[in-house]
């Protein structure tokens, strides 16, 4: 993309600027790529971490209290896998001109909300009438 060249360091999307211009995609994608590098990163870690634990412990409580460890871990890996299909996702609607508009309304996602969680697919009015219905068919 030929916006890499011109995105200052300190760059932040500003509502007087057009909305999903050159810059702020760009500054989104920075800010989603480097997000998935860091969730990368930890899970190599925590592989490096599960396979240099696996280790015979005789004690039982000492055994369980790894396991619990372990299976902390791995729930936390799987979390982070699902979170960078997410960043996928959301790099894809850069690449497609759909980033930062609401799936729900089209309607254009705050640039506030989208610096905190560059992952939104929602307004926070559409995320919110989402969660309610959501909560209300749980319910039944």
């Amino acid at each position: 993309m030929k916006a890499q060249s011109f995105l200052p360091d300190d760059y932040r999307p500003a509502e007087s600027e057009p909305f999903m211009n050159d810059r702020q995609l760009e500054y989104f994608r920075r800010k989603l790529a480097t997000w998935k590098q860091e969730l990368l990163d930890q899970s190599a870690e925590t592989i490096e971490v599960l396979q240099g634990s696996a280790r015979a412990v005789p004690d039982v409580a000492d055994r369980a209290s790894e396991e619990t460890d372990r299976a902390l871990e791995l729930r936390t890996r799987d979390r982070q896998r699902k979170l960078v299909a997410k960043i996928d996702a959301a790099l894809r609607r850069i690449e497609n001109g759909e980033f930062g508009y609401c799936e729900a309304s089209g309607e254009p996602i705050s640039l506030k909300r989208l610096d905190a969680r560059p992952i939104a697919t929602m307004t926070l009015e559409a995320q919110e009438k989402h969660e309610r219905r959501e909560r209300v068919h749980r319910e039944d």
